[in-house]
């Protein structure tokens, strides 16, 4: 699993950030998660007038997997022109649902790509094995 699929992460992020609605921000954000039995998943960011209603494209395309059936995100793309890295929130969503080899990349328009093992954007993430239940 190598630069081609990088690749094609990158090109469906890219795609999707064209479906962002951010009226306010002006800032469009595509994301595109690699499950581990080798399923994509796109997703754009969706805000609203009310904040805390608006949601990330990383979580969008998670959601989508998770409610196609999919536990496990292997890689995770997230793209816009500034190259923004994801936010806290969808760092703690990323954990509920990373294998542990999860890779995140940051890509921008003039095609930089940062590649950054999760356990690094989110060192010692809270997740439910934490819990004792």
């Amino acid at each position: 699993m190598g630069n081609d699929v990088i690749k094609e992460l990158g090109i469906k992020a890219k795609e999707a950030a064209k479906k962002a609605y951010s009226p306010y921000s002006k800032v469009c954000v595509g994301s595109a998660v690699l499950t581990d039995d080798g399923e994509i998943f796109t997703g754009a960011n969706i805000e609203n007038v009310s904040f805390g209603g608006t949601v990330c494209a990383e979580r969008v395309a998670i959601f989508k997997a998770v409610s196609a059936g999919k536990r496990k995100i292997k890689k995770i793309y997230v793209y816009s022109k500034q190259g923004w890295p994801p936010c806290g929130i969808c760092r703690q969503v990323m954990s509920e649902f990373a294998t542990d080899d999860l890779e995140v990349i940051i890509g921008d328009e003039k095609l930089n790509e940062k590649k950054i093992p999760f356990n690094n954007l989110l060192p010692n993430a809270f997740t439910p094995d934490k819990l004792d239940l």
